[in-house]
């Protein structure tokens, strides 16, 4: 393979130059994102200090609204309970009273009446009389007082146009309304007090408030129609407008929000019994900083370390660039494979130390070679080992006898399967010298296996394979079964007596795939299962290997790691259970690119 050729400019670049632009370039890329992060957080400062002097302005605006609509509130109790509650109006008239609470408050107040259900005129002030041809009993406002009894009705800014009153023909008001009962005689009936507010007195209220950086309020109805704005002849002429039925709908609290392309802050108060909406209104360019004197400190302190760090970088640059070179000396001799050269230690602590770990590297290097080369021996001469130790010649031997016994007897069809079985059991065994084998293959070895010894010690113990259908093909280590099958029926059912009972079983279990062998055998003490797991001989055995299991955990490791493995879980007199950990891998996703 061509060895990769560098550009020209890394070719040509000295260690100490290299050293000094790469420090000054990460200084720069430092130093701007500190003054980001300072602009950032300046910027987050002042925005949120005007967000709460916003804030705290729209609160005292809703105090001073508060107070105004509760005058005329007071005023309305003091007309009903004060006047119109204690009048007959059949004795006396009440104008007087009406005259004496209009003159105190007119600067709010542009218009004081009492109406019948019927709509008639009882009580006005300063209005001599209704407009010819008015049948306020037709007002939808008037409907809804005499409907909402218990009720304050608060109505849109309007022109009055009630009264005929040339004074206040074209004044624009806001009409309170509430329901009364009034007194004629000896009957009472149902009345209408309408208080007509000047629209002007409120709107003066909310004019003298400055938000400050381009920012402004507006009131709107719970039902998203507009009380004041400080634009309105702007937006009655559609030069301008607002999202009002959003605003109607929000909370008390703050805001964003995009209108027409523009990014703005919203502070929202409720005015208690109306249900009205103070909306303060910061556009986003309310909350820049002057840019000019920021940009001037930024380019101020970034020239100062610049110059700072170029004289360091420079320093530190010559300090490191000597050692090295040395160092890569060293490392390229390791790099051609010359692992007994002595590497430099000089320089700096920090380029001594990574001298002195090279050099350990490479001495690492050459006694992981020695234990590579060691395990692959080890691992070699393991595999042949266990996989002569499986094919015992005595099981060749008994099952030969057997299979001559059944000719001679005239059981054919018994004798061919049994060398069926023999055959496919070393042809398993043998499988083209592979270690790994699909599931299916090593259950069909352990079957072939049991099915011969079932015949060969004439029916004494039983036996049953499941398996899972999607573990099939999953991969298996070969002749893995088989050693502990042999010790089940060896070690655990030696000494019994008949009905013997094998199970070996096959399937997932957490996302791995796990095998039991079981049987109802005489069962292990705990320091025969510790002889076993060691590969010591098993005292209470004249047969068998005696280190298959042993042999089954190690290769079980060595080719799958050391989280896998068996376990042996016996009692005496309950019988043996052995259960096997492999990964879940498929087999053909596993040997897929080896040779055949």
């Amino acid at each position: 393979m061509a060895k990769t050729r560098k550009p020209d400019f890394f070719q040509k670049t000295s260690i100490r130059y290299t050293i000094f632009v790469y420090f000054t370039i990460s200084a720069l890329v430092m130093i701007l994102l500190i003054g980001i992060s300072v602009y950032g957080r300046l910027a987050g400062q002042l925005t949120e200090a005007i967000r709460e002097e916003n804030q705290t302005v729209i609160n005292q605006v809703n105090l001073s609204v508060d107070s105004y609509l509760r005058t005329i509130m007071k005023l309305s109790d003091s007309l009903y309970y004060g006047v119109i509650k204690n009048a007959d109006l059949s004795e006396k008239s009440i104008n007087s009273e009406f005259t004496l609470l209009y003159d105190n408050n007119k600067d709010q107040i542009s218009n004081i009446a009492l109406l019948s259900k019927e709509g008639e005129l009882l009580a006005a002030m300063p209005a001599a009389r209704l407009k010819t041809g008015m049948d306020v009993t037709r007002e939808e406002w008037f409907q809804n007082t005499l409907e909402r009894t218990d009720n304050l009705h608060f109505s849109l800014p309007h022109v009055q146009y009630i009264f005929d009153n040339s004074e206040n023909q074209y004044r624009w008001v806001i009409s309170l309304s509430r329901a009364v009962e009034i007194t004629q005689g000896t009957a009472t009936d149902q009345g209408v007090l309408l208080i007509d507010i000047t629209y002007g007195s409120l709107k003066q209220l909310l004019d003298n408030v400055a938000m400050g950086n381009g920012g402004y309020l507006y009131l709107v109805s719970a039902w998203g129609d507009l009380i004041y704005h400080p634009r309105m002849q702007l937006i009655d002429a559609g030069l301008t407008g607002e999202n009002l039925e959003e605003a109607a709908r929000y909370r008390d609290g703050n805001y964003q929000e995009i209108y027409l392309g523009e990014k703005r802050d919203l502070a929202v108060k409720s005015v208690g019994y109306t249900g009205w909406k103070i909306i303060g209104v910061m556009p986003e360019r309310g909350f820049s900083l002057n840019r000019i004197k920021t940009k001037l400190f930024v380019v101020f302190v970034a020239a100062f370390f610049v110059f700072l760090l170029a004289m360091i970088n420079a320093y530190i640059s010559s300090r490191i660039t000597a050692p090295i070179q040395e160092l890569e000396k060293s490392v390229n001799a390791l790099e051609a494979g010359e692992l007994d050269t002595e590497v430099y230690t000089g320089g700096s602590y920090e380029i001594q130390h990574l001298g002195r770990s090279i050099g350990d590297m490479a001495k690492r290097i050459q006694e992981l070679m020695q234990d590579i080369v060691a395990e692959h021996e080890s691992k070699r001469k393991s595999e042949f080992d266990t996989l002569q130790s499986q094919i015992n010649p005595h099981f060749l031997y008994n099952t030969l006898d057997i299979i001559v016994w059944m000719i001679e007897n005239e059981q054919k069809n018994e004798a061919v399967r049994v060398v069926t079985a023999l055959a496919r059991f070393f042809r398993i065994s043998l499988s083209k010298g592979k270690s790994i084998i699909p599931v299916r293959d090593e259950l069909e070895h352990v079957r072939n296996y049991l099915m011969i010894q079932q015949m060969r010690f004439k029916n004494k113990f039983t036996y049953r394979i499941e398996e899972e259908p999607e573990i099939l093909g999953l991969a298996s280590l070969k002749l893995m079964l088989q050693p502990l099958v042999e010790n089940a029926i060896y070690h655990g059912m030696e000494f019994m007596d008949g009905d013997g009972e094998i199970l070996v079983k096959a399937g997932l279990k957490e996302g791995k795939l796990c095998f039991l062998v079981a049987d109802n055998g005489l069962g292990m003490t705990g320091e025969q299962v510790e002889q076993i797991l060691s590969g010591k001989p098993h005292a209470s055995s004249r047969r068998g290997s005696g280190i298959g299991v042993k042999n089954v955990n190690e290769r079980i490791r060595l080719y799958f790691g050391e989280e896998y493995g068996l376990s042996i879980d016996s009692e005496p007199d309950e019988g043996t259970r052995i259960r096997i950990c492999l990964p879940a891998v498929s087999y053909q996703e596993l040997t897929e690119g080896e040779k055949p």
